[in-house]
């Protein structure tokens, strides 16, 4: 790296914009959307996508919601042009669907690409030319008035050939390529120049696409751009202006959302963000984060695993565990404080039905994209006694009182610090059922029966004390104290039941329950036993003999 970079780099200028209006505004609807995954995203890609993986691809779209999608740059192969066909021709296009194709401005292209559109319902013709000092000076050589010369005679030859496209409804959409490293001043002439050819109309618009085609900037100035052109540009009423950003500087999402506040109407973008060096923009992103700010964003993202299985298929790209949204790892809290304020924020929840969402650490329900609570908290050696609280009792039901969790949750983590690794939930029930249901050294049932009279409860206990048969009697106003009375005529040193609480594990005639007990000796140390069996006295019981067990 250089010592001082300003030798080599330089700052990208700001837009002279003092009245700027964007950082006032709020979003309140959302945007119309153009997938161009089919386009840009195929592109791409190290193996491109046959015709198959496009079709399936392109009814995922369609299902999710797009009505206006890239499908491709039919001029540049027999693949992209068979595609475009079979769309038509085996009529899978809704018929409120648009299809938008790319095309450069050159006769050649434009003619196969007017071709491959024959038959189609609704087409968006989407012309291009690079406009930036750099593409002008390095690609093509040429001044400003011959780059516009050639999007001029661009439009000219697509209107020129709209006549052979009959009974499709049509739209025109220009892209001034490399809009923000362009001057915006040349942008707004070379775009109203296409105008003046199409002649857009408030009742017939033409789509004004505005593309971040290489991040060079912060998302603010970006937006400026935006602006400045929205403001300045002739005939506003009949344009629809498009945002089209790349991921260069990781801010494509961001250049997005600023740019609608700018006035931007229509966003360009793919799935997951697929694309070009960095990527595209992220569109579940940004269509998401207008969801968790009460705007429907008109796109159904309500079974995400389902579409990443397409995508992931199709593309041969995956989604990394931290996408926004629709990562694997997103909607997951390891850390101990934050499983337990999940936790608390679920249970607050239930408690209010038709609240607004406000749980900690979830900024959306993961259940309203298809994700399951269960993936919410998973357990490594970060986590705490609340996610594995939380894990025992969203699997399994077992609804560990509030003082067992924090004499536990210790002890789980301490076996799961050993092995170095996440834990999955039958992990940890495994861990507590060895710990407390399954204690059965010194003291083991054998039997236990009881009797009531005048209020007064007497209990015959049978047990194995080290494998040695153990039997005596007790009472007092219930089984339990029944039962603590009879060890102390068996010699166990004297110790009272301080916490108890109960729960059925499943339904039906031969439901388990299950019983939490905490017991005190003299001396002052306390140990939670656990039992289990269909009898919830015996469950008691057994964990009476469990809490005796852990306190030696």
């Amino acid at each position: 790296m250089q010592k001082d970079p300003s030798q080599k780099y330089r700052a990208f200028p700001p837009v002279q914009l003092p009245d700027r209006q964007w950082p006032n505004r709020v979003l309140t609807a959302a945007p119309r959307w153009c997938s161009v995954d089919l386009r840009d995203g195929n592109q791409a890609l190290a193996v491109p996508m046959n015709v198959s993986q496009k079709l399936e691809l392109f009814q995922t779209l369609v299902k999710i919601g797009f009505k206006e999608i890239e499908v491709g740059f039919p001029s540049a192969s027999n693949t992209e042009f068979t595609f475009n066909r079979r769309l038509i021709e085996e009529k899978r296009a809704p018929d409120d669907v648009w299809l938008q194709v790319l095309v450069q401005a050159r006769e050649d292209l434009i003619e196969r690409t007017v071709e491959s559109l024959i038959g189609a319902k609704k087409v968006i013709i989407h012309m291009y030319n690079s406009t930036s000092p750099a593409q002008r000076r390095v690609v093509f050589g040429k001044s400003k008035d011959e780059i516009k010369a050639i999007a001029v005679n661009g439009a000219k030859m697509i209107k020129d050939r709209l006549h052979r496209l009959k009974g499709t409804e049509v739209m025109l959409q220009y892209s001034p390529e490399s809009f923000s490293m362009t001057e915006v001043e040349y942008a707004k002439e070379i775009s109203e120049a296409v105008m003046d050819v199409w002649q857009p109309t408030p009742q017939h618009k033409m789509i004004l696409n505005l593309p971040d085609t290489v991040e060079v900037a912060m998302p603010n100035v970006y937006a400026d751009q935006i602006e400045w052109i929205c403001k300045n540009i002739k005939n506003r009423d009949s344009l629809v202006i498009s945002l089209h950003t790349h991921n260069d500087r990781c801010t494509g999402v961001a250049a997005t959302e600023l740019g609608l506040l700018a006035g931007a109407d229509r966003v360009e973008g793919t799935l997951f963000g697929n694309g070009e060096r960095t990527g595209n923009l992220d569109i579940v992103t940004v269509a998401l984060n207008l969801y968790m700010h009460g705007i429907d964003p008109k796109l159904d993202f309500s079974n995400l695993a389902s579409i990443i299985d397409v995508y992931e298929r199709s593309t041969g790209m995956t989604v990394p565990a931290r996408q926004p949204y629709a990562g694997e790892l997103v909607f997951t809290a390891f850390s101990g404080s934050h499983q337990d304020a999940i936790k608390k924020g679920l249970s607050e929840r239930e408690k209010i039905p038709g609240a607004h969402w406000d749980v900690p650490y979830l900024t959306i329900d993961p259940a309203d994209i298809g994700r399951e609570y269960r993936e919410v908290i998973r357990v490594n050696s970060q986590s705490g006694k609340g996610g594995v609280a939380y894990l025992l009792e969203s699997e399994f039901g077992i609804e560990l009182p509030k003082d067992m969790q924090r004499e536990f949750g210790p002890i789980a983590n301490d076996a799961v610090d050993k092995l170095g690794r996440e834990v999955s939930g039958t992990e940890l029930k495994a861990m507590f059922w060895t710990e407390y249901v399954e204690r059965i050294s010194p003291w083991q049932l054998s039997g236990f029966e009881t009797e009531s009279k005048n209020g007064v409860v007497k209990c015959r206990a049978k047990l194995l004390r080290a494998g040695q048969p153990v039997e005596f009697s007790g009472e007092g106003n219930g089984p339990l104290a029944a039962l603590v009375h009879g060890f102390t005529t068996a010699g166990v040193p004297r110790f009272e039941i301080t916490n108890y609480s109960e729960h059925a594990l499943s339904s039906g005639e031969t439901a388990a329950a299950i019983s939490y007990i905490q017991i005190k000796s003299a001396d002052g140390p306390s140990r939670w036993g656990a039992g289990v069996d269909t009898n919830i006295e015996l469950a008691s019981v057994r964990a009476v003999l469990s809490a005796l067990n852990r306190l030696g």
